[in-house]
């Protein structure tokens, strides 16, 4: 069974973290304050956890810096913050995930499989697939319904990266500093061309993009599927 650690001062929310997620297969610890979900995590990793920004103690975007200081599971934010702002700094200090409260269940659930779905053979060595896109890093070739595309280096860069971190929101920054380096942190325009480029080259239909979706003024999650 998964554990999950949920880091939230409001009571209610732990005790109805504590019943859905049960009901969903979950084991559930709570901490009502950043200092002891910290030493939680850290004393008993979880396999995952669920944070909240407003703690009474420290910001919960420090508690993310601080728990990635020596832990690799999945974190998602539960958060009543909806700026951009919030959710680019928290993703770029390491959450995998940011939802925004109130919140739906069936959709919070959703998330939590997606980010401890493990990562399949293929991921793991040098093929990826994601709906009709076949991707092999090791011949950095790329193929559509078996046909081979043709991609620019930077093309193959890009995608590459989405494709290291399925499902995942990437922020423009992050995708910047690898894809182009330190300096291009902020050209996110140029971003913006390149994804372009690959939408044109892999979706059915580059105007209503089902495989790189945007999260508006974020960044980008290339979607694997089930």
């Amino acid at each position: 069974m998964k554990r999950i650690l949920v880091v939230d001062d409001e009571p209610q929310i732990r005790k109805f973290l504590r019943i859905s997620l049960g009901a969903n297969g979950y084991e559930v610890t709570d901490a009502e304050n950043a200092a002891q979900g910290i030493a939680i995590a850290r004393g008993s990793p979880p396999d995952l956890v669920i944070l909240d920004l407003g703690l009474p103690d420290m910001d919960g975007q420090e508690v993310i810096s601080a728990l990635r200081e020596t832990l690799d599971v999945p974190i998602i934010v539960l958060s009543v913050r909806a700026q951009e702002l919030d959710k680019v700094e928290a993703l770029d200090r390491g959450a995998n995930d940011y939802v925004v409260k109130p919140f739906g269940v069936a959709e919070l659930v959703a998330r939590i499989r997606v980010a401890l779905r493990p990562r399949t053979a293929k991921e793991a060595d040098e093929v990826i697939e994601f709906g009709s896109i076949r991707l092999d890093r090791a011949r950095r070739v790329v193929t559509r319904n078996g046909e081979e595309l043709r991609l620019s280096r930077k093309e193959w860069d890009l995608l590459a990266f989405l494709a290291r971190h399925p499902d995942h929101v990437l922020t423009h920054s992050q995708i910047l500093r690898e894809v182009w380096g330190p300096a291009h942190t902020g050209d996110t325009a140029y971003l913006r061309v390149y994804v372009n480029q690959l939408r044109q080259k892999l979706e059915a239909d580059p105007s209503r993009p089902a495989l790189i979706v945007t999260d508006p003024g974020v960044g980008y999650r290339l979607k694997r599927g089930d």
